[in-house]
């Protein structure tokens, strides 16, 4: 798959629940493509901001989208790696804001 047919994927699944796309497409793009890099390494998505350990089980809360993103948007408007953000800070109605990790350090490997 390419960056391209994942964005545009993604972006109509997404938008459809009212999660949109960070308006910094070279970030988002990045974010992607490093998506696609670990789903070639590990066989699934995991976050590109987070360490994956290869195994699909241990790694299941950060395969993205992680079971961390819908508290990040509603607390903070954005997930922790910035790729996705909620209809407020989409339309500037909240201001960004510093995400903190929310995995578990014992899930941290």
């Amino acid at each position: 798959m390419k960056i391209e047919q994942l964005y545009d994927a993604l972006k109509k699944s997404q938008e459809e629940k009212g999660i949109f796309f960070n308006k910094d497409k070279d970030l988002v793009f990045e974010l992607l493509d490093a998506l696609l890099l670990n789903k070639e390494r590990y066989g699934y998505m995991a976050c590109p901001c987070r360490l994956a350990c290869g195994d699909r089980e241990k790694d299941k809360d950060i395969i993205c989208p992680c079971e961390y993103r819908a508290s990040d948007l509603e607390e903070f408007g954005a997930c922790f790696c910035g790729l996705y953000v909620s209809k407020a800070l989409h339309n500037n109605e909240i201001e960004s804001q510093y995400i903190p990790e929310r995995r578990p350090p014992e899930k941290m490997f």
